[in-house]
Protein backbone atom coordinates (compact mmCIF):
# COMPACT_ATOMS: atom_id res chain seq x y z
CA UNK A 1 0.00 0.00 0.00
CA UNK A 2 3.23 2.33 0.29
CA UNK A 3 4.38 4.55 -2.21
CA UNK A 4 7.27 2.34 -3.15
CA UNK A 5 4.80 -0.24 -4.39
CA UNK A 6 3.10 1.83 -6.23
CA UNK A 7 5.90 3.37 -7.89
CA UNK A 8 6.77 -0.05 -8.66
CA UNK A 9 3.64 -0.54 -10.28
CA UNK A 10 3.76 -0.86 -14.18
CA UNK A 11 0.10 -0.26 -14.94
CA UNK A 12 0.69 3.67 -15.29
CA UNK A 13 3.54 2.80 -17.92
CA UNK A 14 1.22 0.38 -19.69
CA UNK A 15 -1.40 2.93 -20.45
CA UNK A 16 0.56 5.62 -21.60
CA UNK A 17 2.27 3.41 -23.94
CA UNK A 18 -1.09 1.97 -24.90
CA UNK A 19 -2.60 5.54 -25.16
CA UNK A 20 0.43 6.77 -27.56
CA UNK A 21 0.25 3.47 -29.60
CA UNK A 22 -3.23 4.26 -30.19
CA UNK A 23 -3.10 7.80 -31.81
CA UNK A 24 -3.01 9.95 -28.68
CA UNK A 25 -0.31 12.54 -28.94
CA UNK A 26 0.22 13.07 -25.17
CA UNK A 27 -1.21 11.09 -22.37
CA UNK A 28 -1.51 11.65 -18.51
CA UNK A 29 -2.35 9.22 -15.35
CA UNK A 30 -3.45 9.81 -11.68
CA UNK A 31 -3.32 7.18 -9.05
CA UNK A 32 -4.49 7.09 -5.99
CA UNK A 33 -4.88 4.52 -2.93
CA UNK A 34 -5.99 4.49 0.24
CA UNK A 35 -6.14 1.65 3.07
CA UNK A 36 -8.45 3.11 6.07
CA UNK A 37 -8.59 1.63 9.62
CA UNK A 38 -11.69 3.53 11.17
CA UNK A 39 -12.57 2.62 15.00
CA UNK A 40 -16.17 3.57 15.97
CA UNK A 41 -17.85 3.79 19.37
CA UNK A 42 -21.69 4.02 19.66
CA UNK A 43 -23.66 5.00 23.14
CA UNK A 44 -20.36 4.93 25.16
CA UNK A 45 -19.40 1.75 23.90
CA UNK A 46 -17.09 0.51 21.16
CA UNK A 47 -19.08 -0.79 18.42
CA UNK A 48 -17.10 -1.88 15.32
CA UNK A 49 -13.72 -1.89 14.13
CA UNK A 50 -13.09 -1.95 10.12
CA UNK A 51 -10.66 -1.97 7.30
CA UNK A 52 -11.56 -0.59 4.28
CA UNK A 53 -8.93 -0.29 0.85
CA UNK A 54 -9.54 1.95 -2.48
CA UNK A 55 -7.88 2.00 -5.56
CA UNK A 56 -8.27 4.42 -8.44
CA UNK A 57 -7.10 5.24 -11.35
CA UNK A 58 -7.19 8.19 -13.92
CA UNK A 59 -6.00 7.75 -17.36
CA UNK A 60 -6.22 11.51 -19.63
CA UNK A 61 -4.84 12.05 -23.38
CA UNK A 62 -5.05 14.45 -26.39
CA UNK A 63 -5.74 13.05 -29.76
CA UNK A 64 -5.87 15.46 -32.13
CA UNK A 65 -5.96 18.34 -29.30
CA UNK A 66 -9.30 16.90 -28.23
CA UNK A 67 -8.69 15.60 -24.20
CA UNK A 68 -10.69 12.61 -23.38
CA UNK A 69 -10.67 11.54 -19.41
CA UNK A 70 -11.95 8.00 -17.89
CA UNK A 71 -11.73 6.64 -14.84
CA UNK A 72 -11.57 2.72 -13.53
CA UNK A 73 -11.71 1.87 -9.87
CA UNK A 74 -10.31 -1.75 -8.28
CA UNK A 75 -8.50 -3.77 -11.14
CA UNK A 76 -7.89 -2.18 -14.78
CA UNK A 77 -8.48 -3.51 -18.11
CA UNK A 78 -5.68 -1.34 -19.81
CA UNK A 79 -6.78 -1.58 -23.33
CA UNK A 80 -10.24 -0.94 -22.48
CA UNK A 81 -9.59 1.74 -20.53
CA UNK A 82 -7.64 3.79 -22.81
CA UNK A 83 -10.33 2.87 -26.10
CA UNK A 84 -12.77 5.12 -23.65
CA UNK A 85 -10.81 7.92 -23.67
CA UNK A 86 -10.22 7.64 -26.90
CA UNK A 87 -14.07 7.26 -27.54
CA UNK A 88 -14.57 10.09 -24.97
CA UNK A 89 -12.43 12.51 -26.63
CA UNK A 90 -14.10 12.75 -29.84
CA UNK A 91 -16.48 14.86 -28.09
CA UNK A 92 -14.53 17.26 -27.13
CA UNK A 93 -12.91 20.54 -28.46
CA UNK A 94 -9.29 20.89 -28.94
CA UNK A 95 -7.55 22.57 -26.32
CA UNK A 96 -3.83 23.02 -25.64
CA UNK A 97 -2.15 20.26 -23.72
CA UNK A 98 -1.82 21.11 -20.30
CA UNK A 99 1.01 18.48 -18.68
CA UNK A 100 4.67 19.32 -17.25
CA UNK A 101 7.83 17.23 -17.39
CA UNK A 102 9.65 16.03 -14.11
CA UNK A 103 10.71 17.48 -11.50
CA UNK A 104 10.95 15.92 -8.17
CA UNK A 105 10.18 12.21 -8.54
CA UNK A 106 9.31 11.27 -4.53
CA UNK A 107 8.58 13.31 -1.91
CA UNK A 108 8.95 12.77 1.52
CA UNK A 109 6.32 10.44 3.21
CA UNK A 110 3.87 12.45 5.36
CA UNK A 111 2.59 11.88 8.66
CA UNK A 112 2.89 8.50 10.87
CA UNK A 113 0.64 5.70 11.15
CA UNK A 114 -0.99 4.10 14.66
CA UNK A 115 -2.43 1.13 16.04
CA UNK A 116 -5.87 0.08 16.53
CA UNK A 117 -5.45 -0.26 19.85
CA UNK A 118 -4.51 3.55 20.63
CA UNK A 119 -7.49 4.41 18.08
CA UNK A 120 -9.99 2.20 20.86
CA UNK A 121 -7.52 3.81 23.82
CA UNK A 122 -8.11 7.48 22.65
CA UNK A 123 -11.64 6.76 22.13
CA UNK A 124 -12.35 5.51 25.52
CA UNK A 125 -10.35 8.10 27.40
CA UNK A 126 -12.21 10.89 25.26
CA UNK A 127 -15.68 9.47 26.51
CA UNK A 128 -14.92 8.62 29.80
CA UNK A 129 -13.54 12.61 30.26
CA UNK A 130 -16.68 13.87 29.33
CA UNK A 131 -19.09 10.93 31.21
CA UNK A 132 -17.05 11.81 34.46
CA UNK A 133 -18.34 15.05 34.52
CA UNK A 134 -21.48 14.13 32.78
CA UNK A 135 -22.75 10.44 33.51
CA UNK A 136 -25.98 11.13 31.50
CA UNK A 137 -24.55 12.20 28.01
CA UNK A 138 -24.45 9.79 25.06
CA UNK A 139 -21.00 9.72 23.33
CA UNK A 140 -20.59 8.45 19.85
CA UNK A 141 -17.40 8.94 18.34
CA UNK A 142 -15.27 7.88 14.95
CA UNK A 143 -11.15 6.79 15.31
CA UNK A 144 -9.63 6.85 12.08
CA UNK A 145 -5.75 6.20 11.03
CA UNK A 146 -5.87 6.87 6.60
CA UNK A 147 -2.99 5.48 4.58
CA UNK A 148 -3.26 7.58 0.94
CA UNK A 149 -0.87 7.04 -1.79
CA UNK A 150 -0.78 9.43 -5.01
CA UNK A 151 0.90 9.03 -8.31
CA UNK A 152 0.96 11.33 -11.55
CA UNK A 153 2.79 10.14 -14.88
CA UNK A 154 2.66 11.60 -18.06
CA UNK A 155 4.32 11.08 -21.44
CA UNK A 156 6.41 14.53 -20.97
CA UNK A 157 8.20 12.63 -18.36
CA UNK A 158 6.58 13.52 -15.16
CA UNK A 159 6.58 11.01 -12.86
CA UNK A 160 5.78 12.13 -8.86
CA UNK A 161 4.15 10.52 -6.11
CA UNK A 162 4.05 10.70 -2.12
CA UNK A 163 2.76 8.68 1.06
CA UNK A 164 0.17 10.83 3.16
CA UNK A 165 -0.76 9.38 6.75
CA UNK A 166 -3.46 11.52 8.10
CA UNK A 167 -5.78 10.52 11.60
CA UNK A 168 -9.00 12.00 12.84
CA UNK A 169 -11.28 12.02 15.03
CA UNK A 170 -15.03 13.05 15.21
CA UNK A 171 -17.07 13.08 18.82
CA UNK A 172 -20.50 14.01 19.10
CA UNK A 173 -22.44 14.26 23.15
CA UNK A 174 -25.79 13.84 23.38
CA UNK A 175 -28.01 15.20 26.15
CA UNK A 176 -31.58 14.68 26.39
CA UNK A 177 -32.92 16.88 29.52
CA UNK A 178 -37.08 16.23 29.24
CA UNK A 179 -38.34 17.50 26.34
CA UNK A 180 -34.77 19.21 25.64
CA UNK A 181 -31.99 17.65 23.23
CA UNK A 182 -28.28 18.68 23.08
CA UNK A 183 -25.98 17.60 20.38
CA UNK A 184 -22.34 19.07 20.64
CA UNK A 185 -19.88 17.59 18.75
CA UNK A 186 -16.21 18.40 17.39
CA UNK A 187 -13.43 16.72 15.88
CA UNK A 188 -9.41 16.62 15.10
CA UNK A 189 -7.42 15.76 12.39
CA UNK A 190 -3.77 15.71 12.60
CA UNK A 191 -0.39 13.90 10.81
CA UNK A 192 0.96 12.02 13.96
CA UNK A 193 -0.74 12.24 17.76
CA UNK A 194 -4.86 12.88 18.25
CA UNK A 195 -5.40 14.74 21.47
CA UNK A 196 -8.31 13.20 23.21
CA UNK A 197 -8.01 15.36 26.38
CA UNK A 198 -8.29 18.48 24.38
CA UNK A 199 -11.12 16.99 22.45
CA UNK A 200 -13.38 16.13 25.49
CA UNK A 201 -12.35 19.39 27.42
CA UNK A 202 -13.74 21.36 24.23
CA UNK A 203 -17.02 19.54 24.16
CA UNK A 204 -17.08 20.12 27.87
CA UNK A 205 -17.00 23.86 28.07
CA UNK A 206 -19.94 23.66 25.10
CA UNK A 207 -21.93 21.26 27.61
CA UNK A 208 -21.42 23.60 30.92
CA UNK A 209 -22.61 26.81 28.61
CA UNK A 210 -25.75 25.13 27.54
CA UNK A 211 -26.22 24.25 31.27
CA UNK A 212 -29.37 26.99 30.80
CA UNK A 213 -31.77 28.37 27.51
CA UNK A 214 -32.18 31.72 27.66
CA UNK A 215 -33.96 33.86 24.74
CA UNK A 216 -31.73 35.27 22.31
CA UNK A 217 -30.89 38.67 21.80
CA UNK A 218 -32.80 40.56 18.54
CA UNK A 219 -31.24 43.14 16.51
CA UNK A 220 -28.10 44.09 15.09
CA UNK A 221 -25.38 42.81 17.66
CA UNK A 222 -21.95 40.79 17.91
CA UNK A 223 -21.27 37.73 17.06
CA UNK A 224 -18.48 35.36 17.91
CA UNK A 225 -18.26 32.65 15.50
CA UNK A 226 -15.86 29.85 17.08
CA UNK A 227 -12.83 28.22 15.18
CA UNK A 228 -15.27 25.41 14.41
CA UNK A 229 -17.36 27.69 12.63
CA UNK A 230 -15.73 30.49 11.46
CA UNK A 231 -15.04 28.76 8.13
CA UNK A 232 -18.13 29.41 6.58
CA UNK A 233 -17.21 33.13 6.26
CA UNK A 234 -13.88 31.84 4.89
CA UNK A 235 -15.92 29.68 2.21
CA UNK A 236 -16.63 32.90 0.57
CA UNK A 237 -13.34 34.41 0.71
CA UNK A 238 -11.12 31.09 -0.55
CA UNK A 239 -14.46 31.27 -3.72
CA UNK A 240 -13.21 34.87 -4.78
CA UNK A 241 -9.86 34.15 -4.56
CA UNK A 242 -10.69 31.59 -7.37
CA UNK A 243 -8.68 32.39 -10.42
CA UNK A 244 -11.42 30.95 -12.39
CA UNK A 245 -13.94 32.82 -10.52
CA UNK A 246 -11.85 35.84 -11.29
CA UNK A 247 -11.30 35.06 -14.98
CA UNK A 248 -15.53 34.75 -15.11
CA UNK A 249 -15.35 38.18 -13.73
CA UNK A 250 -18.07 36.24 -11.02
CA UNK A 251 -15.44 37.48 -7.91
CA UNK A 252 -15.78 40.67 -6.64
CA UNK A 253 -12.32 40.40 -6.30
CA UNK A 254 -11.91 40.82 -9.51
CA UNK A 255 -9.26 43.45 -10.59
CA UNK A 256 -8.56 44.81 -6.92
CA UNK A 257 -5.04 43.40 -6.59
CA UNK A 258 -3.06 45.88 -4.64
CA UNK A 259 -5.91 46.97 -3.00
CA UNK A 260 -7.32 47.11 0.74
CA UNK A 261 -10.23 45.00 0.37
CA UNK A 262 -10.84 43.61 4.24
CA UNK A 263 -9.48 44.64 7.60
CA UNK A 264 -6.08 45.69 7.69
CA UNK A 265 -5.46 43.18 10.93
CA UNK A 266 -6.56 39.60 8.28
CA UNK A 267 -4.05 37.71 6.66
CA UNK A 268 -4.65 34.51 4.58
CA UNK A 269 -2.11 32.74 2.70
CA UNK A 270 -1.36 28.70 2.16
CA UNK A 271 1.78 26.85 3.15
CA UNK A 272 2.38 23.44 1.20
CA UNK A 273 4.52 22.38 4.66
CA UNK A 274 1.63 23.58 7.54
CA UNK A 275 -0.82 21.14 9.41
CA UNK A 276 -2.53 17.79 8.45
CA UNK A 277 -2.82 19.06 4.94
CA UNK A 278 0.36 20.13 3.72
CA UNK A 279 1.06 18.92 0.20
CA UNK A 280 4.22 18.21 -2.18
CA UNK A 281 2.63 18.62 -5.52
CA UNK A 282 -0.90 19.44 -7.03
CA UNK A 283 -2.82 17.28 -9.27
CA UNK A 284 -1.17 18.71 -12.31
CA UNK A 285 2.35 17.82 -10.75
CA UNK A 286 3.12 21.16 -10.26
CA UNK A 287 5.02 21.66 -6.99
CA UNK A 288 2.45 23.42 -4.03
CA UNK A 289 3.89 26.90 -3.19
CA UNK A 290 4.13 29.07 -0.13
CA UNK A 291 1.44 31.78 -1.14
CA UNK A 292 0.20 34.80 0.81
CA UNK A 293 -3.26 35.80 -0.62
CA UNK A 294 -4.53 38.74 1.17
CA UNK A 295 -1.77 40.67 3.64
CA UNK A 296 -2.81 42.95 6.15
CA UNK A 297 -6.16 43.28 4.67
CA UNK A 298 -4.26 44.17 1.05
CA UNK A 299 -5.71 41.20 -1.78
CA UNK A 300 -1.70 40.24 -2.90
CA UNK A 301 -2.81 36.91 -5.29
CA UNK A 302 -5.11 34.74 -6.51
CA UNK A 303 -4.66 30.45 -6.70
CA UNK A 304 -4.56 28.95 -10.27
CA UNK A 305 -4.42 26.09 -12.39
CA UNK A 306 -2.04 25.61 -15.20
CA UNK A 307 -5.06 26.48 -17.77
CA UNK A 308 -6.25 29.35 -15.54
CA UNK A 309 -3.32 30.48 -14.89
CA UNK A 310 -2.23 30.91 -18.47
CA UNK A 311 -5.52 32.16 -19.34
CA UNK A 312 -4.98 35.17 -16.51
CA UNK A 313 -1.10 35.63 -18.01
CA UNK A 314 0.38 34.59 -14.38
CA UNK A 315 1.00 30.91 -14.50
CA UNK A 316 -0.12 28.05 -12.39
CA UNK A 317 0.63 28.62 -8.13
CA UNK A 318 0.40 24.80 -7.59
CA UNK A 319 -3.22 25.17 -7.26
CA UNK A 320 -4.56 22.23 -9.94
CA UNK A 321 -6.78 20.09 -8.13
CA UNK A 322 -9.33 17.51 -9.08
CA UNK A 323 -12.46 17.80 -7.44
CA UNK A 324 -13.15 14.13 -7.82
CA UNK A 325 -11.14 11.10 -9.34
CA UNK A 326 -13.57 11.73 -12.73
CA UNK A 327 -12.53 15.06 -12.63
CA UNK A 328 -10.45 17.53 -14.70
CA UNK A 329 -8.15 19.81 -12.59
CA UNK A 330 -9.57 23.29 -11.33
CA UNK A 331 -8.05 25.34 -9.27
CA UNK A 332 -8.71 24.26 -5.75
CA UNK A 333 -6.88 24.96 -2.47
CA UNK A 334 -4.95 22.33 -0.26
CA UNK A 335 -4.53 24.21 3.02
CA UNK A 336 -6.25 28.16 3.78
CA UNK A 337 -4.69 30.02 6.90
CA UNK A 338 -5.60 32.67 8.57
CA UNK A 339 -2.86 34.51 10.59
CA UNK A 340 -4.42 34.37 14.36
CA UNK A 341 -4.64 37.43 16.86
CA UNK A 342 -3.84 37.98 20.33
CA UNK A 343 -6.74 37.55 22.36
CA UNK A 344 -7.92 34.13 24.10
CA UNK A 345 -11.04 32.75 23.35
CA UNK A 346 -12.00 33.94 27.15
CA UNK A 347 -10.90 37.42 26.46
CA UNK A 348 -13.08 37.74 22.91
CA UNK A 349 -15.56 36.83 25.20
CA UNK A 350 -15.18 39.22 27.96
CA UNK A 351 -15.08 41.89 25.08
CA UNK A 352 -19.03 41.23 24.13
CA UNK A 353 -21.49 43.52 25.87
CA UNK A 354 -24.45 41.57 24.65
CA UNK A 355 -23.97 39.39 21.76
CA UNK A 356 -24.03 35.72 20.55
CA UNK A 357 -21.45 32.89 19.98
CA UNK A 358 -22.28 30.81 16.84
CA UNK A 359 -20.67 27.15 17.57
CA UNK A 360 -22.67 25.30 15.09
CA UNK A 361 -24.78 26.19 12.06
CA UNK A 362 -27.09 24.51 10.06
CA UNK A 363 -26.43 24.95 6.25
CA UNK A 364 -23.53 25.78 4.05
CA UNK A 365 -21.04 28.65 2.92
CA UNK A 366 -23.18 31.48 1.23
CA UNK A 367 -21.19 31.43 -1.71
CA UNK A 368 -19.50 33.74 -4.35
CA UNK A 369 -22.62 35.98 -3.35
CA UNK A 370 -21.20 36.91 0.14
CA UNK A 371 -24.49 37.28 1.33
CA UNK A 372 -26.15 34.20 4.26
CA UNK A 373 -28.57 33.59 6.15
CA UNK A 374 -28.00 30.85 8.77
CA UNK A 375 -30.11 28.91 11.89
CA UNK A 376 -27.82 28.42 14.66
CA UNK A 377 -27.45 24.65 15.60
CA UNK A 378 -25.49 25.56 18.67
CA UNK A 379 -24.93 28.99 20.15
CA UNK A 380 -24.55 30.99 23.28
CA UNK A 381 -26.12 34.31 24.47
CA UNK A 382 -22.94 36.81 26.43
CA UNK A 383 -23.92 39.57 28.46
CA UNK A 384 -21.59 41.64 30.09
CA UNK A 385 -18.50 39.28 28.99
CA UNK A 386 -19.72 36.61 30.43
CA UNK A 387 -21.37 33.41 28.32
CA UNK A 388 -25.25 32.97 30.24
CA UNK A 389 -26.73 29.90 28.33
CA UNK A 390 -27.76 28.86 25.27
CA UNK A 391 -30.47 29.77 22.77
CA UNK A 392 -32.58 28.27 20.44
CA UNK A 393 -34.68 28.85 17.23
CA UNK A 394 -32.15 32.25 15.73
CA UNK A 395 -31.13 33.20 13.09
CA UNK A 396 -27.68 35.09 11.89
CA UNK A 397 -27.77 37.53 8.71
CA UNK A 398 -25.14 39.49 6.79
CA UNK A 399 -22.74 39.60 3.82
CA UNK A 400 -19.09 38.03 4.19
CA UNK A 401 -17.76 40.89 2.55
CA UNK A 402 -19.12 43.81 4.63
CA UNK A 403 -18.28 41.58 7.62
CA UNK A 404 -14.58 40.78 7.05
CA UNK A 405 -14.20 44.60 7.29
CA UNK A 406 -14.49 44.92 11.10
CA UNK A 407 -13.55 41.77 12.69
CA UNK A 408 -11.26 41.15 15.70
CA UNK A 409 -9.39 37.71 15.18
CA UNK A 410 -9.04 35.27 18.69
CA UNK A 411 -5.11 33.38 19.33
CA UNK A 412 -6.97 30.26 19.44
CA UNK A 413 -6.80 28.90 15.90
CA UNK A 414 -7.47 25.65 14.80
CA UNK A 415 -7.87 23.36 11.84
CA UNK A 416 -11.72 23.24 10.45
CA UNK A 417 -11.15 20.76 7.73
CA UNK A 418 -8.47 22.18 5.76
CA UNK A 419 -8.86 25.45 7.12
CA UNK A 420 -6.31 26.76 10.15
CA UNK A 421 -8.89 29.81 11.79
CA UNK A 422 -9.33 31.23 15.23
CA UNK A 423 -12.39 32.23 16.81
CA UNK A 424 -13.50 35.76 15.64
CA UNK A 425 -15.89 38.78 16.32
CA UNK A 426 -17.89 40.13 13.65
CA UNK A 427 -19.70 43.52 14.73
CA UNK A 428 -23.47 44.46 13.42
CA UNK A 429 -25.35 41.33 12.06
CA UNK A 430 -28.74 40.61 12.09
CA UNK A 431 -29.87 38.42 14.51
CA UNK A 432 -33.68 37.37 14.59
CA UNK A 433 -34.98 34.64 17.29
CA UNK A 434 -37.95 33.71 19.34
CA UNK A 435 -37.77 34.50 23.01
CA UNK A 436 -38.64 31.88 25.04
Amino acid sequence: MGSENLSQDTLAEQLLELAIKSGAEAAEVYQSRSLSRPVFFEANRLKQLETSQSEGTALRLWRKGRPGLTVAYGSVEPQAMVERALALSELNQPEPVELISNSQPSYPDLGEAVAVEVLVNWGKEAIALIRNNYPDVLCNSDWECDVETTRLINTQGLDCYYNDTTLSCYMSAEWVRGDDFLSVSDGQTQRDYLDPEKLAYQILQRLAWAKENVPPPNGRVPVLFTSKAADMLWGTAQAALNGKRVLEAASPWAERLGKEIIAPSLTLYQDPQAGPYSCPFDDEGTPTQSLVFIEQGILQNYYCDRTTGRKLSNGTTGNGFRPSLASYPTPGLFNFLIKPGSASLKELIQKIDDGLIVDQMLGGSSGISGDFSINIELGYRVQKGQVIGRVKDTMVAGNVYTALKQVELGSDADWNGSCYTPSLIVEGLSTTGRNN
